[in-house]
C-alpha cells in the first residue's frame, strides 16, 4: 500500500544542536510501533549559513537567504513536501523561502503564537535572539492573537544572548544558572508564560516548567501533523491544548 505520509524536510544548521534536537523530537513524538511507521525525513545542515541576527542588526552585509533557499531547493529535490526550519530568527526570511519552493514551509513563530493562545495565556514574555526581538516577529504574531507581549530589558537581553552564544552554541555548561535568573526576572514582570523563541534556549531551560513554551517542540508537533503522522508523548498541558489525548484514544480504539 502506498505511504500516505508526506516527506518532511529539515532545513538545519542554524544551529546544529537545535537541528539534532528537532530531529529527535519529531522521531520521539511520532506514534510508531516499527521503523516504517515513522516519517520519511531528509535533512540539510549547512553550518556556513551566515548568522541571521548579525545580518538583521546590520552587523554584517552578508545575507543568509541565498544558502537557505539553496538548501530548501535541495530538500524539495530530495522529495520533501513539508519543510521545517528549526530556527526562529530565520522566519524573517519566510517569504523568500516559501517563494523559492513548492513545498509548504512551516512558520515556527506563527505556530508558536497559536500554541500560546491554545493554552489560554494572555501575557507572554519573549526570550529570543536580538534579531528576533528587534524585528518584532513574536510581538506581531501575538498581537494578532490578542496576547500581550513582554520584551526583555536591555540587561535581560544581554543575559539571553549570552546563554545562546556563550553557552549553548559554544557547547559550554553553565547556561542553566543564567537562564534561571532570566526566567525569574521575566515572571516578576507579570508574564504568564515565556516563549523560548530561540530554538537553542530549551537546551539551557528546565524540562518540567509548564510555563515555558518551547517553540521547537511546537514546530515538531506541527511538522508531524502536517506530514500525516500522529503526535504522542507531549506534556499534559501541551496535549490538552490540541486535544491530543482524545486523538490517541481514538487511534487505540480503532487498532
Amino acid at each position: 500500500m502506498k505511504n500516505s505520509k508526506k516527506t518532511l524536510g529539515i532545513l538545519g544548521g542554524m544551529g546544529p544542536m537545535a537541528t539534532v534536537r528537532f530531529y529527535e523530537l519529531v522521531t520521539a513524538h511520532t506514534l510508531a510501533e516499527k521503523d516504517s511507521e515513522h516519517l520519511n525525513i531528509v535533512i540539510t545542515s549547512t553550518a556556513e549559513i551566515p548568522d541571521r541576527t548579525d545580518f538583521i542588526l546590520g552587523k554584517s552585509d552578508i545575507s543568509p537567504v541565498s544558502l537557505m533557499c539553496s538548501d530548501a531547493k535541495k530538500l524539495e529535490a530530495a522529495g520533501a513536501e513539508v519543510i521545517a526550519i528549526p530556527c526562529n530568527t530565520a522566519q524573517f526570511f519566510h517569504r523568500e523561502l516559501s517563494d523559492s519552493v513548492s513545498a509548504s514551509v512551516l512558520n515556527i513563530v506563527e505556530l508558536t503564537a497559536q500554541h500560546v493562545k491554545n493554552r489560554g495565556f494572555s501575557k507572554a514574555g519573549i526570550l529570543a535572539t536580538e534579531g528576533t526581538v528587534k524585528i518584532g516577529l513574536y510581538k506581531e504574531a501575538l498581537r494578532h492573537k490578542g496576547i500581550e507581549c513582554v520584551l526583555p530589558s536591555d540587561d535581560i537581553q544581554k543575559l539571553v544572548t549570552s546563554v545562546i552564544y556563550d553557552y549553548v552554541k559554544a557547547g559550554k555548561a553553565g547556561g542553566e544558572t543564567i537562564f534561571a535568573e532570566i526566567a525569574q526576572k521575566m515572571f516578576e514582570l507579570g508574564c504568564e508564560c515565556l516563549i523560548l523563541g530561540c530554538t537553542e534556549l530549551p537546551l539551557a531551560a528546565p524540562k518540567n516548567d509548564s510555563r515555558l513554551i518551547d517553540s521547537l517542540e511546537t514546530l515538531a508537533y506541527e511538522a508531524i501533523v502536517a506530514c500525516g503522522g500522529l503526535p504522542t508523548g507531549f506534556g499534559d498541558e501541551f496535549m490538552s491544548a490540541y486535544g491530543l489525548k482524545s486523538a490517541l484514544e481514538e487511534h487505540y480504539a480503532l487498532t
